[in-house]
């Protein structure tokens, strides 16, 4: 029993003074890297924006009576002029029918007073009557004459009362919900709401954007820190809320030259194309100003960067060892974010092999055969050069 607690005693000595074995390094992970190149880049800006028709009309009661009939159908598209509601028109060509009567009887009058003067006249020359009473005729004649041109322009107002019993679109557009029914009431003294018309091809997006901001661009642009295009024209690009892009580009076609004081903006409009009504009024996008090219500036591709609560990150290769930079990101632009911040011209960024690679791990740069691009890399002139 004694030479068997021996042994073991032997046994946990021998094991405490053996030597460790030397753990391997670890192993290089190969990567391929895109050196990022100062480029001339987009100055995009991101805002969120807001659809309106470019005319909107508001279809309003013009006279006093009971609706008929809606003679056309919501939500379609009608034309200028085209007939939206009718309104029992029988009591204004009752009162168009009296003035036409009473104007008749005007005309009428005048006639006979135009035929008194006539009369007159002659006799007047052989004074067979005074001339007080001849006077007295042409001031009649006048007052007849009078009278009928005041029931013309009553009976012009007559005439367009009843034209308004029917209810005409002002304006050409897609015409929404009705908002009354027939036999409904409206009044011409509260201007009774009948429908809107909208007209949506093409349509505005409106912005917001904070004074400091746009003082800062007009100031890097008397710089010559940003070009313009050489007409001056800012295009805009729209992403609808489910992240899919519209395909026709606007342009921007107004800038407020006042600044909200309750919000501190200054609102922007573009222009954009609707011909197939993909842009509806009301509905919220996001939108890409691009506001000229910034000299100087820095992109990389979208795989290479990952994104956090705080911004964004990528691996640099330093000495060999994967290092992590935050950075801070502007927009993507054909497949690559422009960089603001974080990164200088000339770091290497890795662009594979992300899922392996770990801070301060290190890194074997592969390089790409000759007239080959590595899987998927954009190209030089977009995100800097790939090695």
């Amino acid at each position: 029993m004694k030479s068997l607690f021996q042994c073991l005693a032997a046994a946990l000595l021998l094991a405490g003074c053996s030597q460790p074995e030397e753990q391997a390094p670890p192993q290089e992970v190969p990567v391929r890297v895109v050196t990022v190149t100062a480029q001339a880049v987009p100055n995009v800006i991101e805002l969120p924006g807001r659809v309106e028709p470019v005319r909107t009309a508001e279809v309003r009661a013009r006279v006093t009576g009971i609706v008929q009939e809606r003679l056309y159908e919501e939500g379609t598209d009608v034309r200028e002029g085209q007939p939206l509601f009718r309104i029992d028109p029988r009591e204004l060509r009752a009162s168009y029918n009296q003035t036409e009567a009473a104007l008749t009887r005007a005309r009428a009058t005048a006639a006979n007073a135009r035929a008194v003067v006539e009369r007159y006249r002659p006799l007047v020359a052989e004074d067979a009557i005074s001339g007080q009473e001849y006077d007295a005729a042409v001031a009649a004649a006048r007052e007849a004459e009078a009278n009928v041109a005041q029931i013309r322009a009553q009976l012009d107002a007559a005439s367009l009362q009843l034209g308004y019993t029917t209810v005409r679109a002002p304006i050409a557009g897609r015409a929404g919900r009705a908002q009354i029914t027939e036999g409904a009431l409206v009044s011409q003294a509260e201007g009774t709401l009948l429908t809107t018309i909208e007209q949506i091809s093409p349509v505005y997006v409106s912005f917001a954007q904070a004074a400091s901001e746009v003082l800062r661009l007009r100031r890097a642009i008397t710089a010559g820190e940003i070009d313009l295009d050489e007409n001056d024209q800012v295009e805009v690009r729209l992403t609808f809320s489910d992240g899919t892009e519209y395909p026709v580009p606007g342009y921007i076609d107004f800038l407020a030259f006042s600044v909200d004081q309750e919000t501190g903006t200054v609102e922007l409009r573009a222009e954009f194309p609707n011909p197939q009504r993909l842009l509806l009024p009301g509905e919220f996008v996001r939108a890409q100003i691009y506001a000229g090219e910034v000299q100087n500036g820095l992109t990389v591709p979208q795989r290479a960067v990952s994104l956090t609560e705080e911004g964004g990150t990528v691996f640099v290769v330093n000495d060999g060892q994967a290092v992590v930079r935050q950075v801070t990101l502007g927009a993507m632009v054909n497949g690559n974010w422009i960089v603001e911040s974080g990164l200088e011209a000339g770091d290497r960024v890795i662009v594979s092999n992300l899922q392996k690679v770990r801070p301060g791990a290190p890194v074997k740069i592969m390089r790409t055969p000759t007239g080959q691009r590595p899987a998927a890399s954009p190209a030089p002139t977009t995100a800097g050069q790939a090695d």
